[in-house]
């Protein structure tokens, strides 16, 4: 699938580019698609943000609220 980004660089950007084009022998194009996969190899892959001190309980049990064999009797 290809499609067309326009982007609007600043003076230092632009600078960059030019001089990674002329070091490389990239097209200004190449230089931008390496560039994203760079950013997306360093950060492309999030964790799944965990909420602080799940499964931290002083049973060591981690699914008692989910598990059925654990609530046996709860609340009666």
């Amino acid at each position: 699938m290809r499609s067309v980004v326009q982007a609007r660089l600043d003076a230092e950007s632009q600078e960059a580019l030019r001089r990674l084009v002329r070091r490389l022998g990239w097209s200004p194009s190449k230089v931008v698609r390496e560039g994203i996969r760079l950013v997306d190899s360093c950060y492309g892959q999030s964790a799944a943000q965990r909420i602080i001190g799940l499964g931290k309980f002083a049973s060591n049990i981690p699914d008692l609220a989910t598990n059925p064999e654990h609530m046996k009797g709860f609340g009666r």
